[in-house]
């Protein structure tokens, strides 16, 4: 998305920056993971195909992609695929009857040996910030897998509630409106800092 090609979000343990054509053959190599295609509802891509899905991510005006780098490593050597550890997205849409404009949210952290060291959890709560401090939104939606217990833990977490379930898909909808509480909550759980972003 144009709102975050200039723009990278600093938190404690990770760093969140704008998804380049340079982070393409490693994002490219996770997403060879069947596994990890399963947990996102992703299809398989030739290499060709992802760096034209980057090109769209980065021109559409629905999406908002980061790609999460862990700040020890990336602090080390300013080394960004080094330090690449998952990405995280946000898809805008209105809905038709309430009109009311709701981001969908998602989070990967696609390198085993980071998993579990709170990066995801970081990631996401910068990313909701970030987006709900730039976006005019009613609320957030998450749809997650009914096996994957540790990001409905996270969600519940954010103070997400269950909404739905698809059994076809495997599916889990959870929605959190945005009030002024929930923004007062989220404002205790990360410090949101904003550096302009250049390749």
């Amino acid at each position: 998305m144009r709102l975050n090609e200039k723009t990278k979000l600093l938190g404690k343990k990770v760093v969140l920056v704008p998804y380049e054509a340079r982070h393409v053959p490693k994002y490219h190599d996770w997403m060879s993971n069947e596994t990890l295609r399963e947990l996102t509802a992703s299809e398989e891509m030739t290499l060709s195909e992802e760096y034209l899905m980057q090109l769209s991510w980065r021109q559409d005006t629905d999406k908002l992609t980061f790609i999460v780098l862990a700040a020890d490593i990336y602090a080390r050597d300013n080394d960004e695929i080094a330090a690449m550890v998952g990405d995280t997205n946000i898809f805008l849409r209105h809905e038709p009857d309430t009109n009311q404009k709701v981001a969908e949210a998602e989070i990967m952290i696609a390198d085993p040996q980071a998993r579990g060291k709170g990066y995801g959890r970081e990631a996401m709560l910068l990313m909701l910030k970030y987006a709900q401090s730039q976006l005019e939104l009613n609320k957030f939606e998450v749809k997650i897998d009914m096996d994957n217990a540790v990001s409905l833990r996270l969600f519940e977490s954010f103070q997400f509630v269950e909404t739905g379930r698809v059994e076809v898909f495997h599916e889990v909808t959870m929605e959190r409106e945005i009030t002024t509480e929930w923004i007062g909550w989220l404002d205790k759980q990360v410090q949101l800092t904003i550096e302009s972003y250049s390749v």
